[in-house]
Parts: C-alpha cells; structure tokens; sequence
C-alpha cells in the first residue's frame, strides 16, 4: 500500500460520514467525501482539504462512472459504506412496500454498488470495506421493521464477503451504532425536528458522530494482520435497541 492511504467515504455530507472524513484527513489521509449533495460536499472540501464527487449512489451506473473518476486519480485503499438512513417508525402490519424499497436502496444497494465497484483493485493491491451498520442489524425493535430489514441485509453482505474473500488481502469491518445523535438521522425519518429532539429527551450522553467515526478510523488503522470483524458502539446509557437509561 502507498504511505499516504486513500479513503472514499459514503453519505459524506453530514453527520458520522463528515466526522469520518474529517478525522481521516486530520491523519494525513487523502478522503474522497461522496454524498449527493454538492454544496455540502463543497463546503466540506473548502474546510478539510477533501476531495469530493456528488453521485447518488442507488444508481450502479453512475457508481461505476464516479468510480472511474476516482481511480484516474489513483488507487483505492479504504472504501466506508456510510450511506444510509430509516424513513419512519410503521409497524409491520400498517408497512408501505415502498418504504420498506426505499431503505433497502439506501442502506444495502448504495453499499452493494460502491464495493462492487471498488473491490477489483483491492483483490489485487490489498484493503479495506468498512459497513456502517446499525444496531437494528443484530436485533430488532417495534416500528423498525423495515429499517431492521435493510439493516440485517447490509450486515450480511460484510460476513459473506469475509468468507468469500478469505485468503485475500481485504479487511472486512463492520461497525454497528447504537444511539447517535446526529443533525438528520431522527429528523429524516420522523420528519418533524420536535419528534427528532423527542427520541433523545432525557439521555444524558447520547453518542455523536464523531464517536463513531473515531470507532471507523482505529479499526483502519490496526495493523494489517488484525480485522475488526464486527464492532457495536453504543452510549452507555442504552443496554439494548430499546432499554435507554432517560432522566426525568
């Protein structure tokens, strides 16, 4: 690998994906910042040094372009499958098919595209994917249904991969969350900024994205013989999806 790593960086444009492509650049890593917001991506750029491309990363055909872009630039050595998000709380019974639809493309398909497209050089110069979970992908709760789904899914590409790549000089990483509180997680699936505040009342210490993205960058950072297979990061006043300690 090159002395100076090279990381893309998915759903770059806020929260854990911005924390994380700020603290990669603040080690000396080159970070291509990836989201599809362009004046977010810009304003990043103007303030780390980042470079960024604007693509929306359900579309595989525009992956595979922006991917060539990227590697005309040079290899690749880390790829964070940050990219994701829930829309609301439905129970199963009440679903919306198309909701449900609408977070597996987010969460499993934009991470399926980029690894896709990144993992060919990786086969062949060594490196490393790492998958933004959740813990909804190792449990499940009432109204995260759909989200659970897409999240599981997403955790399962990760333990296929680490088996059918054993041998092979690419790290699979997983890194699973728990309670973060970030600017547009809850507010982009409650839809209201009141109900978002709500799923944080009472936590004294919810995680932020920086937390996570310290979790990403030391899992990237261990020596090359050693995986970080599976990592759940949860603040320490939630001992599950649902038990939350909360002060009146």
């Amino acid at each position: 690998m090159s002395e100076t790593r090279r990381a893309v960086v998915t759903g770059a444009s806020t929260g854990i994906g911005e924390a994380t492509v700020e603290g990669l650049r603040a080690l000396g890593w080159e970070v291509v910042a990836v989201a599809r917001r362009e004046d977010r991506l810009k304003a990043l750029a103007e303030r780390t040094g980042c470079d960024y491309r604007a693509c929306d990363l359900r579309d595989a055909e525009a992956v595979e372009e922006m991917t060539r872009s990227i590697l005309a630039d040079g290899p690749v050595d880390a790829l964070v499958n940050n990219a994701g998000g829930a829309i609301g709380v439905d129970q199963v019974a009440e679903a919306d098919p198309a909701v449900w639809s609408a977070m597996y493309e987010r969460n499993v398909l934009t991470a399926l595209n980029c690894t896709r497209a990144l993992l060919p050089g990786m086969r062949e110069r060594g490196g490393d994917l790492v998958f933004l979970t959740s813990t909804a992908g190792h449990d499940t709760y009432p109204g995260g249904g759909g989200y659970v789904a897409a999240k599981h899914a997403e955790r399962i590409i990760a333990n296929t991969l680490r088996q059918e790549l054993v041998g092979e000089p690419v790290r699979i990483i997983e890194i699973a969350p728990g309670m973060v509180k970030t600017p547009e997680f809850s507010l982009n699936r409650l839809g209201s900024q009141e109900a978002a505040d709500k799923v944080y009342e009472g936590v004294a210490e919810p995680l932020v994205a920086r937390d996570v993205a310290d979790a990403i960058i030391w899992t990237l950072t261990r020596p090359r013989h050693v995986n970080i297979d599976s990592m759940i990061v949860r603040p320490v006043a939630q001992a599950t999806n649902t038990l939350v300690a909360r002060e009146d």
